[in-house]
């Protein structure tokens, strides 16, 4: 049986990454992840700066999923490959995926070609759709600002760059400037902008009021939006948005996905959540007479 998948020129044992944001706040966490069964693995958000994000609380647990306002907190790009090289043996053997935040197209292009001349990428992921920051997430409103990014990161590095996108009015046309202008593979969604009230404090709950909802609420949409990119578009995409069951990863890759990424549910089980899902598909795909993963991508058009 093969699990095995292409996504741009990034080759993986099996469909199933983990996402940008649960884990990959340093270097071991990313190693961590990979040998418990991920299949690549995708640092947080990074920026040129150090980002200290939002003051607490900044998570709320709810029935159908989490709520996140982090506020990109991060090291900085520079600070996470310094730890990066001091780990460069062993982290050089895992599929890693670097992530990236801006509020600048140039906040893009510095961090893209940094990491490039590192040699420890496998591929850029650009988050243009942090819903819970504005800066960013303006580049996934607006198909002008990711044709310039996703241009401008292109010329400046020969990995291939993956464009995560949020839930837009306009998401087809954001997708399409994104595609034309060098993206090798979309990552969609990322989580969708909510919020949630303390009835008792009679106020919002997260200091920022607005956060990310994600979790298996926003599974349903995000299958939805894989399911049109993969009828308009000819790259290979990534779902993520609510993966917790086997089931979720069967239907993401019936829906076009070539690969999927998962966060929250690591957030909450753990990272034996990766051989859960894996061995799930596997079964699936003894069930019903699959051999082959890639026959499952895109079947249910």
């Amino acid at each position: 049986m093969n699990l095995e998948v292409v996504v741009a020129s990034l080759r993986l044992r099996h469909p199933i990454m983990l996402a940008s944001g649960v884990l990959g706040t340093t270097p071991d966490m990313l190693i961590k992840a990979y040998k418990a069964g991920a299949s690549a693995v995708v640092t947080k958000s990074l920026t040129v700066s150090p980002r200290e994000g939002n003051p607490n609380p900044v998570i709320v647990e709810l029935r159908f999923g989490l709520l996140n306002a982090i506020g990109l907190a991060n090291p900085g790009v520079e600070n996470y490959l310094a730890e990066c090289l001091e780990n460069e043996k062993t982290i050089a053997e895992v599929p890693v995926i670097f992530s990236i935040a801006g509020a600048k197209v140039e906040d893009y292009v510095k961090p893209a070609s940094l990491i490039s001349e590192v040699g420890l990428a496998k591929a850029l992921e650009l988050n243009l759709s942090c819903p819970h920051v504005h800066e960013t997430r303006q580049f996934s409103e607006d198909p002008k600002l990711t044709a310039q990014v996703v241009k401008a990161v292109s010329a400046v590095t020969s990995l291939p760059v993956f464009v995560k996108l949020g839930l837009t009015t306009n998401l087809m046309e954001v997708a399409e400037a994104a595609v034309k202008h060098g993206a090798s593979a979309i990552t969609a969604i990322n989580t969708i902008r909510a919020m949630a009230i303390d009835i008792y404090a009679r106020r919002p709950v997260l200091s920022s009021i607005y956060g990310g909802l994600s979790g298996p609420a926003i599974k349903p949409i995000a299958l939805r939006v894989v399911y049109e990119l993969y009828e308009e578009f000819d790259v290979p995409l990534i779902g993520v948005g609510g993966v917790s069951r086997w089931q979720d990863v069967v239907e993401f890759l019936m829906a076009g996905a070539t690969a999927v990424q998962v966060g929250t549910a690591v957030y909450r089980r753990g990272l034996k959540v990766f051989r859960e899902l894996v061995n799930g598909l596997k079964r699936y795909m003894e069930e019903e007479g699959f051999r082959d993963v890639n026959e499952l991508v895109g079947i249910a058009h």
